[in-house]
């Protein structure tokens, strides 16, 4: 393993992954096409270090009948995956200008190929339980000139992210949540009444669960450590090992995607402070519907 950050090569062997899947093409025939073994086509598609030149991939690309965009994406994160090798600096400790490019939208691929997310939010709703309405209201705040036709498309995509939590019983959500996000009028008491009755539909759902950390509370870690997400994985194909754990921290203008094993057990311990001081699930859902009345009223 290198010393370097390995997401980009993770991200990378997913996205090798989807394209076989999508072409129908076993592990076995693509290992016979590149002259490699079967079991370093896992390896390499469960984000492990290969010995596969350039010219290789483009044979596999091919292949697997990858149109341009694809096949521009795939060499897009070798690049990056082969800069951050030797050098923590070079790899993934850097800002995004833009988190939902369509190509190297790293967060999402990190929330389709995780297990369970784990959040703490103090502002806002994360994206999973935004309404239509409550997103609106973000964008015109932080991209007041994108077009009509870049919004629909934004609504689109939240619209497929969120339907993980219907669709796939294996996959979880942990919110743990600062009543200031429940407080805050985004979009006006309207657009909030919505939004908190929805969040009350969704934390009925067996694979969600949303507690709140009151202001009752007082003082509490949270306040320094700010929003973050943890990713959690399953066990990698190839080698049944468990995928190290990603957390993801976003600011204004970047984020920064950790996955130091350190850093990463800090964090842990930041949920778990988290946990002792949040309201119970049942307390949750009665603060929430509380609040949800105010708005209506």
């Amino acid at each position: 393993m290198s010393s370097g950050s390995t997401l980009p090569r993770r991200a990378l062997g997913r996205r090798l992954r989807d394209l076989r899947l999508a072409a129908k093409k076993s592990q076995l025939a693509a290992a016979v096409t590149i002259e490699i073994s079967k079991q370093g086509v896992g390896r390499m598609e469960d984000g492990e270090p290969v010995r596969v030149c350039t010219a290789q991939f483009r044979e596999l690309l091919q292949f697997y009948g990858a149109d341009e965009a694809a096949c521009t994406e795939v060499l897009g994160l070798l690049q990056e995956a082969r800069a951050a090798k030797g050098d923590p600096a070079n790899g993934w400790w850097r800002a995004y200008s833009d988190v939902v490019n369509p190509h190297f939208d790293h967060f999402m691929g990190l929330e389709q190929a995780s297990s369970r997310m784990t959040t703490f939010q103090l502002t806002l709703l994360p994206g999973l339980l935004q309404t239509p309405a409550y997103r609106r209201w973000i964008m015109q705040t932080t991209e007041p000139n994108i077009s009509e036709v870049d919004r629909e498309r934004h609504l689109e995509l939240i619209a497929r992210r969120q339907r993980r939590l219907v669709e796939d019983p294996d996959f979880s959500l942990d919110l743990l949540l600062s009543e200031s996000a429940l407080r805050h009028q985004v979009g006006g008491r309207t657009v909030m009444s919505g939004e908190l009755r929805h969040l009350l539909d969704v934390e009925e759902m067996p694979n969600v669960s949303v507690r709140v950390v009151p202001f009752s509370v007082g003082a509490y870690p949270g306040l320094v450590v700010q929003s973050f997400t943890l990713f959690d994985f399953p066990l990698l194909r190839a080698s049944r090992l468990s995928e190290p754990p990603v957390v993801f921290v976003e600011g204004y203008t970047g984020a920064l995607f950790l996955e130091d094993e350190r850093m990463v057990q800090r964090y842990k311990g930041a949920v778990a402070d988290l946990r002792r001081v949040a309201l119970s699930e049942k307390d949750t859902r009665l603060l929430v519907r509380q609040i949800a009345e105010e708005y209506a009223s």
